[in-house]
This record gives structure tokens, sequence and C-alpha cells, in this order.
């Protein structure tokens, strides 16, 4: 009897932890999008590689890609007009659930920004590499042409 008892007040005292533990959101894999500052109004993504993309002179535009730097693959530049400079830069999770305690790897956003600072027209090439494989292929390339007017 006192077994039922204490099992019976084991059970009552679990219960309101295990029904905030029910209540609790579930963590899913959703996208997020990628860290580019409110401030930049123009935005490339993977799916305009190989396009002409217009920007203006003295404003600056982000490249966003998404790599795998827990892997040592990071995108870089690899040719820049001359009429272009870098602008900063800026990397974060691609999903909810690389925000929880424990997540390791996966791909994350890496952001490159730059600016136009004269008119012209020319070839953005950004090579996805592990830096220290100077001798080795690219494992991605992304072009897009800017024309800063």
């Amino acid at each position: 009897m006192i077994r039922i008892v204490l099992m019976a007040a084991a059970l009552a005292a679990c219960t309101p932890a295990q029904e905030a533990k029910e209540e609790a959101a579930p963590v899913t894999n959703q996208q997020v999008a990628a860290p580019t500052p409110s401030d930049v109004p123009v935005r490339i993504t993977a799916e305009q590689a190989g396009q002409t993309i217009e920007v203006s002179v003295n404003q600056r535009f982000a490249v966003e890609l998404v790599g795998v730097p827990t892997a040592g693959y990071v995108w870089a530049p690899a040719q820049v007009p001359d009429f272009l400079t870098r602008a900063g830069e800026a990397t974060g999770n691609t999903t909810q659930a690389q925000s929880q305690p424990g997540f390791t790897g996966g791909n994350h956003w890496e952001v490159l920004m730059f600016a136009a600072t004269a008119p012209g027209t020319g070839e953005l090439v950004l090579e996805q590499r592990r830096p220290w494989e100077a001798n080795e292929p690219p494992n991605d390339v992304f072009r897009v042409t800017i024309v800063a007017h």
C-alpha cells in the first residue's frame, strides 16, 4: 500500500514538468534568411549565377551563398573588377536547428559584400575552396557580371 501511495505521489510530482515539456515548441529545421545587413539593397543569390546584375556607384551589394566552413570550404573572391571594393562580410546559420546546444557542422551562410567605386562592367568570380589547398581545384565557382552606373 505504501508503494502505491509513493508511486502515485511520484507520478503527480512529475506531471507538471512533463506537461511543460510536451507544450514546448519543437525545434524545426526551418530555413533562416542570410544575415545580410538591412541597409544593403541589392542581394545576389546562388540562383542568379551567370546573370548580369546592375548596381549604382557607391552602393553596397551582397552575394549570399551557402558554404561549409566547418569542413574548411569557404567562399572567397577569385576575380574582382577594378571598380569594385570589398565592403564587409557576414556569416550565420542556415537553419533554426543550428542554434541549439550540441549542434555541430552543417552548412552556413557566407555573405560577401562589395561596393562599386566607379562606373564599369566586369565579372565577379567567387570560389569555394579550402584556403590551405591552393593547388586543388575549387569545390564550386560562382560568377556574375556586375554593371555599375
